[in-house]
């Protein structure tokens, strides 16, 4: 017999008959020999009629209230689910999250889940009813009593949550779509249903729009070690899993905010190569890293900078034995990316640079959480040790230092987040999900299809799912000194205004003005923070000696993620070559290890996306139709 929770989105609830095809559903698996908590949201767009409401009554209403308000849409759902079981003959209990005992911050409309009070819980499963639980909210700890809700997919995080909390077999999530596709079916039908999914990769595609799953809900999976499975509620399909690591043995108090960093890594064996100068038209990076890939070169990091007028920095790093071979290629094309318009446009520089450590930190939910890239590069001002490159993603935030600095940088790193310092061997910590898949083994027929994923799947491809992002903007903040303490400053303000920041980027140029080197930097926020972060950082650049801020609204993100493009030269190529052929231009370049993001003008991100997602034959023969 398994404990599993179950989740089912606003669609699966949305009428009366969609509320008895899921208690038919819930019937059929407690009479499996199974105990079921099950999770529910408003029905339909419940939630959106009820902030139309109070929308009509204040332009600004307070969040408190709004809580009081939204949380009423989950207990309409718990009690007519808890009556149609009832009506089964299946013993049934509805509770709201206070009644469960979900625990929270006291931060109204966006709160974390503190710890979860089981007590109650479990009685109730031990007494053989099926409880049914609203999501999406909780409450303070004992005193205030006051009625939390937990923001955006906020009912994926409390079921994930439950099942963490409860050490349950599994969670299945129930939606609109079968499991978790190659990219959007609104925007590509042909989208591919895919077996498994490593946590990391999909924590990068939740972070970068994928709707399916929430990060904050995959966070508590690959923290707590709680298999997730992505179906269908309209079919008996098996859908998706997303496979966690081995639990880490967390307490479970402090569920949301416990330690954001589990690892500090660091490779000496880098080098930088930049080509300077190139010019800003499509085809340029395609036909660099086709020329690189063709010579078998595999690159780790890839930085593409914005710049003041009509040119770009490309930057890459390699490892140290393949670096001259790196460099020939380089150099041999940079005349050949020379200007065509303009005949007296600087020749394309290339620039190398030896002795570069890489130093990361690892965890999950680290771009959800604005304070911790700010905190490590505070850390890195600290001990004087100067950043030359900047990587982000969900799961880990690498700089590129000189290679003298490693040591030191690493230390202050292990020490600001309480991480035990290690010898180089042990620091340098595998991908922990990756062989997930096989260590999976749930002991419910319910679960047969990841015995299928584990035994009988082909081979991962190098890239798994395709992204889009419309919903950015892009800062450019011009001239900042290039000294120690420049990135903590900046990203240290925008987490005091807790605006979270997706890539950022740092110019190869140094410009020397007034007998200081400074550099250009830019990074990505959400549009609906874009105006509030360029009105504060404004306010503080003449004080800081900051040049100029730049905002670009018109902006789109589109990324491919895949654990297997780790070693394998020519991945990035082939984006890069697809976006080239549809003639549309690259502002920016971003890259971690299992994921590789662009930035391109706004009304061009769909195109985009399409293009990239053929380009990877990433199509099935199925085509998708989500429900209305």
């Amino acid at each position: 017999m398994a404990l599993i929770v179950q989740k089912y989105g606003g669609t699966s609830v949305g009428s009366v008959e969609r509320i008895q095809a899921v208690a038919q559903r819930v019937y059929k698996t407690v009479k499996a020999g199974n105990s079921i908590v099950v999770v529910v949201s408003a029905m339909g767009k419940t939630t959106d009629g009820l902030v139309k409401l109070a929308t009509e009554i204040s332009p600004n209403p307070n969040r408190r209230e709004m809580d009081m308000l939204l949380s009423t849409g989950e207990q309409v759902t718990i009690a007519l689910l808890s009556m149609a079981l009832q009506e089964l003959g299946q013993p049934a209990i509805s509770m709201t999250g206070a009644q469960v005992g979900i625990v929270t911050e006291a931060e109204h409309s966006r709160a974390r889940i503190l710890h979860i009070e089981t007590t109650r819980l479990t009685r109730h499963i031990n007494e053989g009813k099926v409880v049914v639980v609203a999501g999406f909210q909780g409450t303070t700890s004992a005193g205030e009593m006051e009625i939390t809700t937990l923001g955006r997919g906020g009912s994926d995080t409390s079921a994930v949550a439950i099942a963490a909390a409860l050490r349950a077999n599994f969670c299945e999530i129930y939606t609109d779509v079968p499991g978790i596709l190659t990219t959007d079916p609104r925007l590509v039908a042909e989208a591919q249903l895919m077996d498994a999914i490593t946590c990391n990769e999909m924590l990068e595609l939740a972070s970068l729009g994928a709707k399916v799953l929430h990060p904050r809900a995959v966070e508590i999976a690959r923290n707590y070690g709680v298999p997730l499975v992505v179906r269908s509620s309209w079919t008996d399909d098996p859908g998706t899993w997303v496979t966690s690591p081995k639990p880490q043995g967390r307490s479970l108090i402090n569920l949301e905010i416990a330690r954001p960093v589990d690892h500090v890594e660091f490779d000496t064996d880098q080098a930088k190569v930049a080509l300077l100068r190139v010019p800003d038209k499509p085809g340029v990076a395609a036909r660099l890293f086709g020329e690189i890939s063709r010579q078998e070169v595999d690159v780790d990091l890839i930085i593409q900078s914005i710049h003041e007028g009509n040119s770009n920095d490309i930057a890459f790093t390699v490892t140290t034995p393949i670096l001259k071979r790196a460099e020939a290629v380089t150099a041999a094309i940079a005349p050949a990316l020379r200007s065509q318009s303009n005949p007296k446009f600087d020749e394309a520089e290339v620039m190398v640079e030896h002795n570069i450590a890489k130093v990361s930190i690892a965890g999950a939910g680290m771009i959800g959480r604005p304070g911790v890239a700010a905190k490590m590069f505070a850390t890195l001002a600290a001990a004087g040790v100067n950043i030359q490159m900047i990587s982000t993603s969900e799961v880990k935030v690498s700089c590129v230092v000189d290679a003298a600095e490693c040591d030191r940088a690493v230390s202050a790193l292990c020490t600001a987040f309480e991480i035990e310092a290690k010898s180089k061997g042990e620091v340098l910590t595998p991908n922990p999900c990756t062989d997930a898949i096989n260590r999976v083994s749930p002991p419910n027929p319910f679960t047969d299809a990841i015995n299928r994923v584990s035994t009988h799947s082909s081979p991962t491809p190098p890239v798994r799912g395709v992204a889009l992002d419309l919903n950015q903007a892009r800062l450019a903040i011009r001239q900042l000194p290039n000294r120690p303490g420049m990135a903590a400053k900046l990203f240290g303000l925008l987490a005091q205004h807790n605006i979270s920041v997706d890539m950022i980027i740092q110019s190869q140029r140094c410009r020397v003005i007034n007998g200081v080197p400074r550099r250009d930097i830019a990074f990505t926020v959400s549009q609906l923070d874009g105006e509030n972060a360029r009105e504060m950082l404004t306010q503080v650049a003449a004080e800081l000696g900051w040049g100029e801020v730049v905002l670009d609204s018109a902006i789109a993100k589109v990324s491919i993620v895949g654990a297997g493009m780790v070693g394998q030269p020519g991945v990035a190529a082939k984006m890069f070559e697809a976006l080239a052929q549809q003639q549309i231009n690259i502002q920016m370049i971003a890259t971690s290890e299992i994921k590789i993001s662009c930035v391109v003008a706004q009304e061009q991100g769909v195109k985009a996306l399409q293009a990239i997602h053929a380009a990877f034959g990433l199509a099935g023969s199925e085509k998708f139709v989500v429900p209305a």
